[in-house]
């Protein structure tokens, strides 16, 4: 099966357990660590008939291993952003090209053609740093879009450039710097989506999203705020166009697991742990068990309500002994 042209072509469920099952079986068998994973389950990958019984591979085990199965040596090793004394998590990235194809074409399904758009990238604590994949998403739109830039601290600079351009504006930024800009300046934005990846990083007080939501309404002077979910360890993002809901490309599914069971799924409207479906991750693995709390609802939109308590997966040290 030529996975990189079928992933995007996906136009049922049935399609997608289908395409799914296939690469769960690649996977199991080219990509070590989740081989090495799913044989300590007891799993047989050949026994497995339907998405729900996939084992996820805890995402921690992307700091500790090179949870890679690509054909060739890869052409980028995405990092995550990480505090001082914590191991980040390497993402090796066969293609780019994929890469590139996936949030392209994932961004201008909920947003239309990039060129519509003038993209103002806020993200100052992934522009200092090395291998973010989120940067390498916005330099590339930015570019399609012909117009936008990324900012530092300059927020000055950024309002100015940003009211002397008449197209719609996406203003795309980590959740800190979005709060410190209408927290100091209080803009009145015309004509623009304002959009957080989330993440205080530690710079603010972590706040629940309906609330921060609203601050930024009132900073910005917007009815909504947009939101972006993606980490380093996927290759796709989910968007949300208000209200914390987010909706995936048609390649990408969540899920949801008990917390205190990984290999247990829960119903649509039950919260637990977030599981992530990502059929672009060919060359690394496709079922990525995260460390995010939340709940998935019967259109396949979910929410993400925090994080795991003490942010470890259970099931992530059978593979460190």
């Amino acid at each position: 099966m030529n996975f990189s042209e079928k992933i995007f072509s996906i136009g049922s469920d049935e399609e997608f357990e289908a395409v799914a099952l296939a690469l769960f079986r690649c996977q199991a068998e080219r990509c070590a660590p989740y081989r090495e994973y799913i044989e300590l389950l007891g799993v047989d990958p050949e026994a497995v008939a339907s998405v729900e019984e996939i084992p996820f591979l805890p995402i921690e085990l992307f700091k500790l291993r090179d949870v890679y199965c690509g054909e060739r040596e890869p052409e980028k090793v995405f990092t995550s952003s990480s505090t001082t004394g914590q191991t980040p998590s390497r993402h090796l990235m066969q293609s780019l090209a994929l890469y590139e194809r996936a949030f392209t074409t994932a961004f201008e399904h909920f947003y239309g053609a990039a060129e519509g758009w003038s993209i103002y990238g806020l993200l100052p604590n992934y522009l200092q740093r090395e291998g973010s994949s989120l940067v390498y998403m916005v330099d590339r739109l930015i570019e399609r879009c012909g117009s936008g830039g990324f900012y530092l601290h300059d927020y000055e600079r950024l309002l100015s450039d940003m009211a002397a351009d008449e197209k719609p504006k996406i203003l795309l930024g980590v959740s800190y710097a979005l709060w410190d800009l209408a927290e100091r300046y209080a803009p009145r934005l015309e004509n623009t989506i304002v959009m957080e990846t989330g993440g205080m990083k530690g710079r603010r007080e972590e706040l629940p999203k309906a609330e921060f939501h609203k601050i930024l309404c009132e900073g910005f002077g917007v009815e909504r705020i947009h939101s972006e979910y993606g980490m380093a360890e996927l290759t796709s993002q989910a968007y949300s166009s208000g209200e914390g809901v987010f909706r995936t490309p048609r390649w990408m599914r969540v899920m949801v697991r008990d917390v205190n069971n990984p290999l247990k799924m829960l119903p649509a409207g039950a919260r637990g742990a977030i599981n992530i479906i990502d059929l672009a991750n060919l060359s690394s693995c496709a079922f990525v068990a995260t460390q995010d709390v939340g709940q998935c609802f019967e259109g396949g939109e979910f929410r993400i309500d925090g994080r795991l308590s003490g942010a470890e997966v259970r099931g992530c040290n059978l593979l460190i002994q």
